[in-house]
């Protein structure tokens, strides 16, 4: 999940995205989805300036008990002041990893260039997780970076974001597949509404999609997200979350239930 409040910190993404960009918390996902909240949350980070966006939701999670983990903001090709504050996450019990959101990058190899990678690897020294928020053209350069980092945790942010409005299954089911042969990488189940047309998006466009990644990476290595409030560009939460039921129905109810929670449960350590 994400939570955000511009009235006490910036996100310069949010004027995007206006029919969102009100304050979103806990608090407004219970009101909108009463009776469909997760009993744990993995708080997400937003874009906000790092330090301040953890310490709001550290302050969120002492009244808010869902709320069990943190993937914090952290740049990870910074040298010496990523050291630094990876050494300021390790302080804080509720970071279970950190997030350096790289989909906008004009370079394809952002993400394997030395600088990154040795950043990434000194965050896995750290016990933290990696969470990849990228765009599909991307995976090529994510290969890498998780090839040259076995030791590293990786959660791959919404199934590498596929070009579904454009029904664009290939490459990215090949780059898919590449991924799921490293054992220290799983796929978040997440994020698929909002890579199709926001307004008319069906279940019959997502299966494919969902299918190569239960077929890939199956049912221990699928992590559903929420991914709201984002996700409200398409769908609401109950009927993201629906839809990715229904997607996964041909699962046992043992298998649906490690896809739903207990994933995520090991893989965050909540």
């Amino acid at each position: 999940m994400h939570f955000w409040d511009r009235a006490l910190m910036p996100y310069t993404w949010l004027h995007e995205v206006p029919t969102i960009w009100d304050r979103h918390t806990l608090d407004n996902l219970q009101q909108e989805a009463p009776g469909h909240l997760p009993e744990k949350i993995v708080f997400v980070e937003c874009g906000a300036p790092w330090l301040e966006e953890l310490m709001w939701v550290k302050k969120l999670a002492s009244t808010q008990p869902r709320i069990r983990g943190i993937v914090a903001k952290a740049t990870m090709n910074a040298g010496a002041q990523t050291l630094a504050d990876i050494s300021v996450l390790r302080k804080h019990p509720l970071v279970r990893g950190a997030r350096h959101h790289f989909e906008h990058e004009k370079d394809p190899d952002y993400c394997c260039r030395p600088e990154f990678i040795h950043g990434v690897k000194a965050l896995a020294a750290a016990g933290l997780n990696f969470d990849i928020c990228c765009k599909h053209p991307m995976l090529p350069a994510v290969i890498e970076l998780v090839r040259q980092c076995p030791q590293a945790q990786f959660i791959l942010d919404h199934a590498g974001k596929p070009g579904i409005r454009a029904g664009l299954l290939d490459p990215w089911r090949n780059h898919i597949r590449t991924l799921a042969a490293f054992p220290n990488l799983v796929c978040k189940f997440s994020g698929l509404v909002t890579e199709a047309n926001h307004e008319h998006w069906t279940l019959a466009q997502l299966r494919p999609f969902a299918e190569h990644l239960f077929e890939t990476f199956g049912p221990r290595r699928l992590l559903f997200g929420g991914d709201w409030p984002v996700a409200k560009l398409a769908s609401g939460y109950v009927r993201w979350l629906e839809t990715a039921r229904e997607l996964a129905s041909a699962f046992s109810d043992e298998e649906q239930a490690m896809i739903f929670g207990r994933n995520a449960e090991r893989i965050y350590r909540i």
